[in-house]
């Protein structure tokens, strides 16, 4: 408020937070290069080692290597002792950086850091001129995307999201007709495909790059019942054609969201479910406040979700529309009964089960 008094111990209290802020900006992209390279999974099957040991058991140039270790160590990722000169990775952090810890690897998770950061200059653009940037302009961001399915969906599908469904693994089994909305790169339809083999799966997509890759996938799996295709949800006419249709982390990002639930709603036979997997937000920022992930979640959603709607003339719902919003919405479009539960192996999302009757 202008003519505050300046409270001198909550700006120095405030400065050391930004100090805070820069390290684990540096901390998440150094984080992200460790996963990319193998480096924590080299160094979670290794005892203590010198630099040149670990660069040359994970196939890497070992200047880069040292320096990286450096940020790890002063980072407090790794620990490091200098009379040995040897670099540890403690096997308590490797609970959290290794791919053997999905769905708890963080390290998968701060590749969204340089990936956002590569869109920041349209995203300014943006901010002075409206519009948004289209989702050509995120280079990684279906291999990110996917192994971001692969930590909270394809690990917990069977234990824990198709369970929420009661029944719906037994009727998978006998043999029903699946629809995934913006299935991405497929891998959450293709594990599907593959444990229930009499249930035939669809999947939509916007993507030319995540449909291409789906079907490249299924082939390699030999999987003969799955089909996808390019296609725009929002205009499919799809009438009672599906007993269960699937979005995983998808509506948020639709440029028509409503259009898509309504057709969504018209694809589903009378018994049919919807199973929509969406981000754990409430629809009040107070509220939000208190999700320990919430400044990343805008953060995505500013620079991610949001944008790319808007870049196709849509609404811009963004990833924090919150659960108040999506119940309505799948109120309007036509769905009678609604349970939204939330699992212990996600602390992202929330999982919503909607019946037309």
């Amino acid at each position: 408020m202008p003519g505050r008094p300046l409270d001198a111990a909550k700006a120095e209290a405030f400065g050391q937070k930004m100090v805070g802020v820069l390290n684990g900006a540096a901390l998440a992209l150094m984080t992200s290069v460790g996963h990319r390279t193998g480096l924590f999974d080299v160094m979670a099957a290794m005892p203590p080692a010198d630099a040149e040991k670990i660069a040359s058991e994970a196939g890497l140039e070992p200047r880069y290597v040292r320096e990286w270790l450096g940020a790890m160590v002063t980072g407090g990722v790794v620990e490091y002792d200098p009379a040995l000169r040897a670099y540890a990775l403690p096997p308590e952090h490797a609970a959290s950086l290794c791919r053997e810890a999905r769905p708890n690897n963080m390290a998968a998770t701060t590749q969204w850091v340089a990936l956002l950061g590569g869109v920041e200059d349209g995203i300014v653009e943006c901010f002075e001129r409206g519009g948004g940037v289209p989702y050509s302009a995120f280079g990684r961001f279906h291999a990110v995307m996917a192994e971001e399915s692969d930590q909270t969906t394809v690990s917990a599908l069977e234990e824990s999201i198709l369970p929420l469904v009661p029944g719906l693994p037994e009727r998978l089994e006998r043999g029903i007709d699946v629809l995934d909305v913006g299935c991405g790169s497929g891998r959450a339809l293709n594990q599907l495909a593959r444990r229930f083999p009499r249930s035939r799966f669809t999947g939509y997509d916007l993507s030319p790059e995540g449909v291409a890759a789906a079907k490249a996938e299924s082939l390699s799996h030999g999987l003969r019942n799955t089909r996808f295709e390019v296609r725009d949800v929002s205009e499919v006419e799809c009438s009672r054609g599906f007993d269960l249709v699937t979005a995983f982390d998808a509506i948020h990002d639709q440029a028509r969201p409503e259009a898509v639930l309504a057709a969504i709603a018209r694809a589903l036979r009378e018994d049919g479910v919807f199973l929509m997997q969406d981000i754990a937000g409430t629809s009040r920022l107070e509220d939000d406040a208190s999700h320990p992930l919430a400044p990343f979640l805008y953060t995505v959603s500013c620079m991610h979700c949001m944008t790319v709607s808007l870049a196709q003339g849509g609404r811009g719902l963004g990833a924090m529309w919150g659960r108040e919003t999506a119940s309505r919405m799948l109120e309007a479009a036509g769905f009678a009964t609604l349970d939204v539960a939330t699992l212990p192996h996600d602390l992202i999302n929330q999982y919503y089960v909607a019946r037309k009757r």
